[in-house]
C-alpha cells in the first residue's frame, strides 16, 4: 500500500476542518467577495521556468535558497513548482500583452503553492493560497482596497482575534539606504545573529529583521524604532494609505519588523496574524511590488497584492469553531426506490430535480429500503420521496418528513415541482 508523500495530503469528503466540503465554500465565499470588489480570477500554470523565480523573489531568499521545488526537465529545462502566485500573473499579463492593451487589471486566484519546507502545523509542502493582485496603479487607494479585501475575506470566516500589522519598506532607494543602516548596526553583533543572519547581513540585510530566532529577534528588537530612511514620496504614499483605513474603519497597528520573504517588495507591506496558530502566526500578508513589472520586461507600473493561507486559517477557524463559512452546500433530497422498475423511475426522478437545481441523491449499492432510509438520515436528507411497486401501480410517491416523521403522498408527475418549491422556501 503506497502512502501520500510527506508534506502533502489528501482532501476527502465529510471529513473534519480539512474536508473538501468546507474548504469548497470557502473558496465560493472568497471569490463572491472578489468579484464584488471588481476582481476577476486568473488561473497560472503549476510549473513555471525556474528563473521567474530567481528574478522576482530573488536570489538570496530562503524560498530560492531552501524551499523551491526546482528541477530539470527532460528538455534540459530548468523549472519549478511555483511557490507563490504573485510572479506567474505579473508573467502572465506581460505574456498577454495586458501592459499595451488594458494596463489596469484586477485579478484574484485560488489555487496550491509549492515549498520544500519542514512540514508542521500551518506549513505543508504543498499548501493552497487565496489571493489577489491589483496591477497598473500607484494609486494609494488601491494599498487600502486590497488590505479591506483581505480583511473582508476573513470576517467572512467569523475568525476573530486576528491583527493587522503594517510597515513602509520605502523605494528601491530607502530600501538600499536601510540595508546599509541595517549592515553598519548589526555588524559588531554578528556573534548573536544565527548561521543564516550572518550570512544574510552581508547578501541581504533585510532578511535578518524577518528572522523568527529568538536570538536574532532580541538582536533586532528595538533597533528599527529610531531609523528615518523613507523619501518624502514613500512618507507621503504611506499617510495617504492610512488615511483611507482609517476612513473605512479597519484597525491596524504599524509594525517595523514587518519586511516580508520575497525581495520584490516595496512600499506598503502588511500582515495579519492569528494567536491560536502558534509560532507560524501568520494568516496571510501582502504589499506593493512596483518594481517587478519592469525587472520581468515591462514598463515600469505601480502593483499591490496579497495571499491568504487556506490551511492556516482552517486551522484558525477550527479552534474557535468558525467553520460555518457563508454559502453552505444544502443537504440533498434522498430518493429511496424498492424494486428494479422502481428504481428506474428513481433515476429519472433524481435527475428531474437536479436540472432545476434541487441537490438529489439515490442508493447505488443495492440496498433495502430500510438501509437507504439510514443513509437518508446520515446524509442530513430533509426528505425523502419513497418509489416502489405500490406507488408505480397508483402513480404517486410517498415523501417523507425526516425531521417530523409525518409522511403524504403526492403524484408522480408533481414531486419536481413540489419538491423546487420546498427547497426554495427553506432557503
Amino acid at each position: 500500500m503506497h502512502a501520500s508523500v510527506k508534506g502533502m495530503y489528501d482532501l476527502l469528503p465529510g471529513s473534519a476542518g480539512g474536508s473538501v466540503e468546507l474548504r469548497q465554500r470557502l473558496e465560493r465565499c472568497s471569490a463572491e467577495i472578489f468579484e464584488t470588489f471588481g476582481y476577476r480570477e486568473i488561473r497560472t500554470p503549476l510549473l513555471e521556468e525556474k528563473a521567474l523565480f530567481v528574478k522576482s523573489i530573488g536570489d538570496e531568499t530562503d524560498i530560492v535558497t531552501k524551499e523551491m521545488f526546482a528541477f530539470r526537465d527532460r528538455g534540459g529545462r530548468d523549472v519549478a513548482l511555483r511557490p507563490e502566485g504573485t510572479a506567474p500573473i505579473v508573467r502572465a499579463y506581460l505574456e498577454a500583452n495586458l501592459h499595451k492593451t488594458a494596463p489596469f487589471q484586477k485579478f484574484y486566484y485560488i489555487g496550491p503553492m509549492f515549498r520544500a519546507e519542514r512540514p508542521q502545523a500551518g506549513r505543508m509542502r504543498q499548501f493552497h493560497q487565496i489571493g489577489a493582485e491589483a496591477i497598473g496603479s500607484h494609486d494609494p487607494a488601491i494599498d487600502a482596497e486590497m488590505i479591506l479585501l483581505m480583511m473582508t475575506v476573513l470576517d467572512a470566516s467569523r475568525l476573530k482575534g486576528q491583527t493587522l500589522r503594517l510597515n513602509n519598506l520605502g523605494c528601491r532607494s530607502d530600501k538600499a539606504r536601510l540595508s546599509k543602516k541595517l549592515k553598519e548596526l548589526f555588524s559588531g553583533k554578528k556573534a548573536l545573529l544565527c548561521e543564516d543572519c550572518r550570512k544574510r547581513l552581508e547578501t541581504n540585510p533585510l532578511r535578518v529583521i524577518d528572522c523568527k530566532k529568538e536570538n536574532c529577534r532580541s538582536v533586532v528588537r528595538g533597533a528599527l524604532a529610531s531609523l528615518e530612511f523613507l523619501c518624502p514620496n514613500c512618507a507621503g504614499h504611506f499617510s495617504v494609505v492610512r488615511k483611507y483605513l482609517d476612513l473605512a474603519g479597519v484597525q491596524y497597528v504599524i509594525d517595523p519588523y514587518i519586511v516580508r520573504g520575497l525581495d520584490y517588495y516595496t512600499g506598503t507591506v502588511f500582515e495579519v496574524s492569528h494567536p491560536d496558530l502558534g509560532a507560524q502566526d501568520a494568516l496571510g500578508a501582502g504589499g506593493r511590488y512596483d518594481n517587478l513589472v519592469s525587472d520581468l520586461g515591462g514598463p515600469s507600473l505601480g502593483a499591490v497584492g496579497f495571499a491568504l493561507g487556506v490551511e492556516r486559517m482552517l486551522i484558525a477557524a477550527a479552534k474557535q469553531g468558525a467553520t460555518a463559512f457563508a454559502g453552505k452546500t444544502p443537504p440533498p433530497v434522498f430518493i429511496a426506490t424498492l424494486g428494479e422498475e422502481a428504481r428506474k423511475k428513481g433515476f429519472e426522478l433524481v435527475n428531474a430535480l437536479r436540472s432545476v437545481g434541487v441537490a438529489c441523491e439515490m442508493d447505488y449499492e443495492g440496498k433495502s429500503l430500510k438501509a437507504q432510509m439510514r443513509k437518508a438520515d446520515d446524509m442530513c436528507a430533509p426528505l425523502v420521496v419513497i418509489v416502489g411497486d405500490d406507488e408505480l401501480k397508483s402513480g404517486s410517491a410517498v415523501i417523507r418528513d425526516m425531521k417530523s416523521k409525518e409522511q403524504s403522498s403526492i403524484k408522480m408527475d408533481e414531486v419536481v415541482d413540489f419538491m423546487e418549491e420546498r427547497v426554495k422556501r427553506k432557503t
